[in-house]
């Protein structure tokens, strides 16, 4: 049976839920200017994210893989929250969505690593702590390959020889070819720093944590995900495994097959009305207001 796009029915649903998961994709922060490295428009200097976030990649070439992170730095630095973010933060509050599924807890869980969920979170609730899992790490993060140390780290460049590097995807021209010593250092042992991201072939981040909210799930959100890498693509099919619900919010139906909903389109003009029956143009303005 095809999935249903009936808006009222799902938000019966939601009305008596109990514990709510979204798990959000790239297709998320798409809106707000941040690639999402998929597909025929998913090139940085002709290379795919399979030849740049991986730790072999980085162990042959940190700086290559190096210039990339810190172009994504210098997008996901400038960029804003769109009506997808606030939609779900304002979800997240319990007075705000009291009316919706009053008695659910809610935990978003994003393969995102540009931190723009939190960041939304924290300019409209700025003294709660949000319910985010950011299960692939953050970009402004680094990791230590020498000492282990995990850091935040905003600033722009990371480090000088970095600088510009960012203006080579316009120009289409190669990577620079940046020494070892001139890359990001670790200021506590100099070893070499690494983006504190999570790539293919590592294990993701508070993984125990996860599956124990997918277990207890009764509704998962599948939100602007192609619903390709594991793990994050299988939670939906344990939720619905469990006869609990799943709803796709996505532009395309790829990642629908164990879905009872599915609401096309991009995310941020879907999630305002579905989950809290409002209009996407309302959106930036409370982001504004507050």
């Amino acid at each position: 049976m095809a999935p249903s796009s009936d808006v009222t029915k799902f938000q019966s649903i939601l009305q008596k839920s109990r514990h709510i998961i979204a798990i959000a994709g790239a297709g998320l922060s798409a809106a707000s200017g941040i690639p999402t490295f998929r597909g025929s428009d998913g090139l940085w200097l002709n290379y795919t994210l399979s030849d740049l976030a991986t730790p072999r990649a980085f162990r042959k070439n940190p700086s290559k893989v190096w210039q990339f992170y810190h172009y994504r730095r210098e997008i996901a630095g400038k960029a804003l929250p769109n009506p997808a973010h606030i939609a779900l933060a304002l979800f997240s509050q319990p007075d705000q969505r009291k009316e919706i599924a009053p008695d659910a807890e809610f935990t978003l869980i994003t393969q995102n690593v540009d931190g723009l969920s939190v960041l939304c979170s924290q300019m409209l609730f700025p003294s709660t702590d949000p319910p985010i899992i950011e299960m692939h790490g953050r970009l402004f993060e680094t990791l230590c390959t020498q000492c282990g140390d995990r850091m935040p780290n905003r600033d722009s460049p990371i480090c000088p020889a970095l600088a510009g590097t960012e203006e080579l995807v316009k120009s289409h021209a190669k990577e620079r070819q940046i020494s070892l010593e001139d890359l990001p250092r670790c200021p506590k042992c100099r070893g070499l720093l690494r983006p504190g991201v999570v790539w293919f072939e590592e294990s993701i981040l508070h993984d125990e944590e996860i599956s124990e909210l997918v277990d207890q799930a009764d509704v998962a959100l599948v939100i602007g995900t192609s619903s390709r890498v594991a793990p994050a693509n299988l939670f939906a099919h344990s939720v619905a495994e469990r006869k609990g619900t799943v709803a796709v919010f996505n532009t395309e139906p790829q990642g629908i097959g164990s879905a009872h909903f599915y609401f096309p389109g991009p995310c941020e003009q879907t999630l305002p009305r579905v989950l809290l029956g409002k209009e996407p143009d309302k959106m930036n303005g409370i982001l504004q207001q507050d």
